[in-house]
């Protein structure tokens, strides 16, 4: 019989696993994590614990070790089938051993092993990775700790094998976690998800901070936090010195340089933004999307999440585009058998579609709708757009992105990743993939804003002819280590990785330029840098650039070739040399100093982890206030193999707001829209196609009035659906304007319609409007 005195799992084992403690150091928009993970086995057997954990895909693992007792054992990084090897012989003949691995299947999956702990012995692991902060819709940068496992999904017919799931409700160890950031810009504030101490500032120009997570929090949620510097936008380059004792020519001996720019394009290019382009919503309809977004009393069921936004999504779209909505899960169904063109009939037989969505259609697989999407011809001068909304539990992350890729040329894809799980790998992937955007939509988050950051993205003009052209002075080459750039948006951030080789003759300055066309107008960013490192940063520039070249390597790799050979002995090469992981190297530790062996048969322990809680209702609609306060932060926690996490690109809104389902409307009968509680949603679903709205008693509840007191106030010579339309618009900016981001494309559609209808008395309806409405709108900040 097992003893199970002490912390145990909802299985009632014992669970080796006690605390993590992480210390997250941000450096600008770079940040270094480092997570100790303290063990203990208080069984009377020798024990092997087994830890499966997401990381953020893009973050860079860089050291891993083992302290038992007082003595530390460094991993060694090498090829994963040496390492495997080495660890099964060691724990064979009873040493001590230690084994860190990235899943085969997805790069943001990572299985620990910690190797014949003997019964009272304690270790510490340590791992250490590094990685770029995101930068969100608000100019926040962005860090999640994601504490969610989703199982994945893998269809029977898939040889695939997927160990069992661990999962727990109530998570027997804790979390502390500390922050430290250091800034050439002005912080202005951090804001987190969880209670955090107050922020302390450590200098008088508030460029250097620190914050902790408060005592006594259970890893059972999501840790998320944000960043705000003054001037986020800023372009930077840093520099960052070889290592001397690096092999002389190598990625990790010469300098390494990081470009961060963002491209402002010319004002009036962005005043109007495209009107048409082919819009695909894809949606996922497995039976995981009928999980709660988390597992608070008032969190939103994905399902309904998704079925709302799209709700929003139909009645922003421009006329004349065209759009389709596929939903997926082992099957998959599209509501049209092509896309067709945006209007009045075709909106309102969406909508009523969307309304009988639900999550009945089995697993996840969304490899064959895309395959027969992308199958379908393209309408000329309508550039087709993916928007594909998932809670991320697949298993085939990179036959995914492979096929994204390959159609990147045709198609630009925005991906989703709804509530606690959604795996950072493919979401960040599709969007990088496809030349798009990633988003990733929480419990306690607004799905809406984000989504209409994206479509502001989907309708900007293409930008093409990108180039990258480099200024150096003479006996200084330049090379570059990221992929080429596919896709600008204003406004976001193109980060570049580049090795300096050689040595200047006298001159240290620099210079990157960008130049790109844009509506056929010829657009030129350009930023000056020294070639001198400006301060000691370690290895981080350096590994974060070898991780980029590495990504690019795996790809290449699996595109096949006659070479794939070839390439993996690079990725490997590189790795090593540069103490990064790869999907074919792991870190390996063997404690060869023990004076003893471990005798007795090995039990395995997999430590459990927080699991998604599902529900076939959920009444409470309000999101949960966000603590002002946080920091950005990181960290490593643990899954089960082939796991799913959140990721690292999910985006935090600053505000909090409440979340009210929106309501569909039935095409045939055309029935008065419900009851809302939020007033800008019934606003909004009371829209037409055409972005004007009608005379009624439903809008004038929006407005806090009596049918007949705005009826009575419209102008003699004013249309009554222009009088709306203008109150609507006035409405907005007067009550709502701090929701614009979520307003704006019903907003651009209404001022359009008016506009076309060249109505007299324009001027006065403004008038009457403001008076009516307590505001002080005038026709050029309508649009009108």
């Amino acid at each position: 019989m097992v003893n199970c005195c002490g912390l145990v799992s909802e299985r009632n084992q014992p669970v080796p696993l006690k605390s993590i403690s992480v210390q997250l150091q941000v450096r600008d928009h770079v940040t270094s994590v480092s997570s100790s993970l303290q063990y203990v086995n208080e069984e009377d057997r020798p024990l092997e614990a087994v830890f499966v954990f997401p990381l953020p895909a893009d973050a860079a693992v860089c050291h891993f070790s083992a302290k038992i007792r007082e003595q530390e054992i460094v991993a060694e990084l090498q090829d994963k089938h040496s390492a495997r090897d080495q660890y099964d012989d060691a724990l064979s003949s009873g040493q001590q051993a230690f084994l860190l691995e990235e899943s085969d299947e997805s790069s943001d999956v990572f299985k620990l092993s910690v190797g014949c702990l003997s019964p009272g012995q304690i270790a510490v692991i340590t791992i250490v990775y590094v990685m770029e902060l995101s930068i969100q819709a608000d100019d926040a940068l962005r860090f999640c700790l994601p504490a969610v496992l989703n199982p994945r999904y893998t269809p029977a017919a898939s040889a695939a094998g997927v160990p069992e799931v661990s999962s727990a409700s109530v998570i027997p160890y804790t979390l502390s976690l500390s922050v430290d950031v250091r800034s050439s810009d002005r912080i202005s504030r951090l804001e987190s998800s969880c209670p955090l101490d107050p922020l302390v500032f450590l200098d008088a120009q508030h460029t250097h901070a620190t914050v902790t997570l408060s005592a006594g929090h259970r890893f059972d949620k999501d840790v998320e936090l944000l960043l705000y510097y003054e001037n986020t936008h800023q372009p930077t380059a840093v520099v960052e010195a070889g290592a001397a004792a690096a092999q002389t020519g190598s990625l990790m001996a010469d300098p390494v340089l990081m470009i961060s720019l963002y491209p402002e394009f010319p004002a009036d290019v962005m005043s109007s933004l495209a009107s048409q382009g082919e819009f695909v919503f894809v949606v996922d309809r497995s039976g995981s999307m009928d999980s709660r977004m988390h597992h608070g009393k008032d969190a939103q069921m994905r399902i309904d999440s998704a079925r709302d936004t799209l709700l929003l999504l139909l009645k922003s779209l421009p006329m004349g585009c065209y759009f389709n909505i596929y939903g997926f899960g082992s099957r998959f169904e599209s509501f049209f058998p092509q896309s067709v063109v945006y209007s009045e009939d075709t909106m309102e037989e969406a909508l009523k579609r969307v309304k009988n969505m639900k999550a009945d259609m089995g697993g996840t697989e969304i490899l064959q709708p895309l395959k027969h999407i992308y199958s379908q011809p393209c309408f000329p001068d309508h550039p087709r757009q993916l928007f594909i909304f998932t809670d991320g539990e697949v298993w085939n992350t990179k036959e995914l992105l492979d096929l994204v890729k390959s159609h990147a040329y045709s198609h630009r894809c925005f991906s989703f990743g709804i509530g606690e799980g959604a795996s950072t790998a493919l979401i960040t992937g599709m969007a990088r993939a496809g030349s798009g955007q990633a988003q990733f939509i929480t419990g306690t988050d607004r799905m809406q804003p984000k989504v209409m950051q994206s479509l502001r993205f989907a309708l900007q003009p293409a930008v093409d002819n990108i180039s990258v052209d480099w200024t150096v002075p003479e006996g200084v080459t330049v090379d570059m280590l990221s992929p080429p750039i596919s896709a600008l948006f204003q406004g976001q951030r193109a980060l570049i990785y580049a090795q300096l080789k050689g040595q200047s003759s006298g001159k240290t300055e620099g210079a990157v330029t960008v130049k790109y066309r844009l509506k056929d107008q010829p657009v030129t960013n350009q930023l000056q840098f020294t070639l001198k490192p400006t301060e000691d940063t370690g290895r981080t520039i350096h590994q974060l650039a070898a991780r980029s070249v590495i990504r690019s390597l795996e790809l290449e790799e699996r595109a096949g070739g006659a070479d794939a050979g070839a390439v993996r002995s690079r990725i490997v090469e590189l790795s090593v040399q540069a103490g990064v992981s790869s999907v074919h190297t792991a870190f390996i530790a063997v404690n060869k100093d023990s004076k003893q062996t471990v005798k007795g048969p090995l039990l395995q322990r997999r430590v459990p982890v927080p699991h998604t809680f599902r529900s076939a209702k959920c009444s409470a609609k309000k999101s949960a206030p966000r603590m002002r306060m946080g920091a950005p932060a990181a960290s490593l926690n643990m899954r089960e193999m082939m796991g799913s996490i959140l990721g690292q690109g999910r985006m935090v809104q600053s505000r909090s707001k409440s979340r009210k389902k929106l309501i569909e409307f039935d095409a045939a009968s055309d029935p008065e829209p419900e009851p809302q509680a939020d007033p800008l949603l019934q606003l909004v679903s009371l829209q037409k196609a055409s972005g004007c709205w009608e005379l009624k008693a439903a809008l004038a509840a929006v407005f806090g009035k009596k049918e007949d007191e705005v009826t009575n106030h419209r102008p003699a010579q004013a249309d009554g659906s222009v009088w709306a339309t203008v109150l609507a618009l006035i409405w907005l900016h007067t009550c709502r304007s701090g929701d614009q981001m979520e307003w704006q494309f019903v907003a651009m559609k209404a001022a359009s319609w008016i506009r076309s209808q060249k109505p007299d008395g324009l001027t006065q309806c403004v008038c009457d409007g403001n008076v009516l409405l307590g505001g002080h709108v005038t026709q050029e900040a309508l649009g009108i």
